[in-house]
Order: structure tokens, then sequence, then C-alpha cells
């Protein structure tokens, strides 16, 4: 199948481009630069994966989200909270409907290269926080995705029902470097090792009993 990945430049979106490069045809990589804290640390990784595998890059701005919506995670916003990522002072991050505006973007992008599938890494620890990375809605929005293509559009998400630590064993598996990955919220010179997803990202890690190789302030 012809697919475009999702590819922030994160973990779990850079392991989603490995296993769909093993998997299917990657037609593009596609990120969005939609103003958050840490949109320039993480594309530039999204870039150098696709690169690797000869993947078309393409980078959609949003700026207006910055502008519009209201989230800590954006630049307009306040300071991104310290904690754990399941933590309810987390829910400060959340973008409204972010993930369901930019499936929109990718399914009329893939749908006008003739790809017949997006990858997107929504993953089972994300529900806790992230209404726009729940089953719940993905499967809707899959729906509405493919009704509202003539190619039929398949959304593909191939984590939704695992753990990042999960994903962490998976992408060791596919040959991810996961130096050359972004986590962090706060967008600093380095993972600030205390905001939720520098907790999460340490803890899967941990978990899935791999070697952190993150530099942490």
């Amino acid at each position: 199948m012809k697919v475009v990945v999702l590819v922030s430049g994160g973990m779990d979106s850079v392991t989603a481009l490995y296993r769909a490069n093993a998997d299917h045809e990657v037609v593009a990589g596609l990120s969005f630069d939609y103003g958050s804290k840490h949109n320039h640390k993480e594309i530039p990784f999204a870039a150098e994966h696709c690169a690797k595998f000869g993947i078309p890059h393409r980078v959609v701005e949003l700026a207006f989200m910055n502008e519009l919506f209201e989230s800590n995670l954006l630049k307009s916003g306040g300071e991104v909270p310290e904690g754990h990522y399941e933590a309810e002072n987390m829910k400060q991050t959340v973008v409204p409907f972010r993930n369901g505006i930019m499936l929109s973007i990718a399914a009329g992008f893939a749908e006008s290269i003739g790809a017949s599938g997006l990858v997107i890494a929504a993953h089972s620890g994300d529900h806790a926080i992230y209404p726009d990375c729940r089953e719940e809605f993905m499967s809707p929005m899959a729906e509405a995705i493919s009704a509202g293509t003539y190619a039929d559009l398949q959304v593909l998400r191939p984590f939704i029902a695992m753990r990042k630590e999960d994903i962490a064993s998976a992408g060791a598996e596919l040959g991810v470097d996961f130096s050359r990955t972004w986590s962090c919220y706060k967008g600093g010179e380095l993972h600030c090792g205390k905001c939720g997803t520098c907790v999460e990202r340490k803890e899967a890690f941990e978990l899935a009993k791999l070697t952190d190789p993150t530099v942490y302030v």
C-alpha cells in the first residue's frame, strides 16, 4: 500500500515511519509546524529519518493554531507543566483537536499524491489526556476519511493498543536511533528531564530494558 506517514520527529512517529517503510511503500512523510514550543527541535529529526530512506518530506505550516488555540504546548501559551505524562496537570498541553486537523490535511494531501493510506502513531499511553488520540475518536475519524475520499483512504494506527515501552522495543528492533528523536515539550537545547514527555520517555526505555541514549539537563 502507498502510504503517507505523519512524522513529528518524536519516538513514536519515527518508529511508525520505520515500521511503515518495512511494511508499505511510503510516498511521503508529513510534519506540521503549528507553533509548539518544540517544533523546531522535532521537525529536523523527521526530515533526517525520511532522508535516510529517500522518502520525500513535507512540512505544513499551521500558524493559526498558535494564534487562535489555547494550550501551554504552544509558544503563545504558558509554562509547560512538569510531572508524569498521565497526570492531571498535563492536560494543559492538549492542543484542541490537533489530530483531527492534521489528519484532515494529511488526507487531502495523501489523495492528491495517489496514496491509499495514512499512518499515525497514536498509542494507548496518550489516551489518558488526549481525547483525539483515543480509538473512540480515531475510529469514526477513519470512517469519515474513508467515506470522504475517492481513494477510500485508510487511516492506519499500528500502535493504538500499545504503550510507549512497546514502541521503544519495536523501534529498537527496527534499528531506530532514538538519540536522533525529540520528546521534550519545552524545546530547550537539551531534554529537560522533568516535563511529562521527558518522564514518559525515561520510563519507556526503563520498562523496555533499553539504554536511554537521551542527554537530559
